[in-house]
């Protein structure tokens, strides 16, 4: 039989998640298909009951399901509790189980840049913004800290992670090391064009990191390009997760560059 994968999410709009995880699948020669699964939030029971029952081997959570599924589980990782929100579900015997893989797809493009600075800036409030601010301290991050446009959102998050809260208006005069853009200024469509750090408060040997990856080169990223500073985009994120996902579902680490340069190919598209 034909194991069953999917991505929940609402709205779901496009997602690179089916085309990475069904080549993952043919790469390894596994009889199984990963869907795309618009849900509304009010379905989000009724999905779990069939997961339970269908059954479905393993789901992606996103936007804005990936708090409430956590009550609707048997079983949470620590990364998951602590993030307090699930992206990856998954079974372990007969456990329906919910991991955070986000944290491993944002710390993983760091890890290959060796020596670290000792401080960093996360922009934005959200989930991502939590598994940033969890991922930095994974990765020894003495100094972090965290702005917001509505501040009382980042002092939650700052007081609940042990991190410093700063104003927004006060963002770029922090000194940060690397600044991680979690909000969604950057994206294709209207805010393009937008960016949440001035071209010219970038300093060289900065690490400009952006996880939005559509487009691949936002603003924040060519303009930290141009003035020196090392650059990460959100496409290595979704990768690393993604990649982590599928270990988790099949035991099999799919090959990195392949994978990369699938989902390259698709952001290439002149229809996209």
């Amino acid at each position: 039989m034909t194991a069953r994968y999917g991505i929940i999410g609402w709205p779901l709009g496009h997602t690179m998640s089916p085309t990475l995880h069904n080549w993952g699948f043919g790469q390894i020669g596994l009889d199984a298909v990963y869907k795309a699964w618009p849900l509304e939030p009010e379905g989000v029971a009724d999905f779990i009951r069939r997961v339970r029952t269908e059954p479905i081997m393993g789901a992606s959570v996103t936007i804005p399901h990936k708090r409430a599924v956590m009550p609707l589980l048997d079983r949470l990782t620590d990364r998951a509790r602590t993030v307090g929100a699930v992206n990856t579900l998954y079974w372990d015997g007969d456990q329906l189980c919910g991991e955070n893989t986000d944290v491993t797809g944002l710390v993983a493009p760091l890890r290959q840049l060796g020596q670290l600075p000792g401080s960093a800036l996360v922009l934005g409030a959200g989930g991502a913004a939590r598994a940033a601010v969890i991922g930095f301290r994974e990765l020894g991050v003495p100094d972090i800290r965290i702005a917001n446009r509505t501040p009382d959102k980042a002092r939650a998050i700052a007081s609940e992670l042990s991190v410093r809260a700063v104003a927004w208006e006060a963002r770029m005069d922090q000194g940060a090391g690397i600044v991680c853009n979690t909000t969604p200024l950057g994206m294709s469509g209207d805010l393009a064009q937008a960016t949440p750090w001035d071209a010219d408060r970038f300093e060289p040997g900065m690490i400009a990191y952006d996880i939005v990856y559509n487009p691949l080169r936002t603003r924040f990223l060519r303009e930290a390009g141009a003035a020196g500073c090392r650059t990460v985009s959100g496409l290595e994120m979704f990768l690393h997760q993604g990649l982590a996902q599928f270990q988790l579902w099949t035991g099999h680490a799919l090959d990195e560059g392949g994978a990369r340069e699938l989902l390259l190919a698709i952001l290439d598209r002149p229809d996209r």
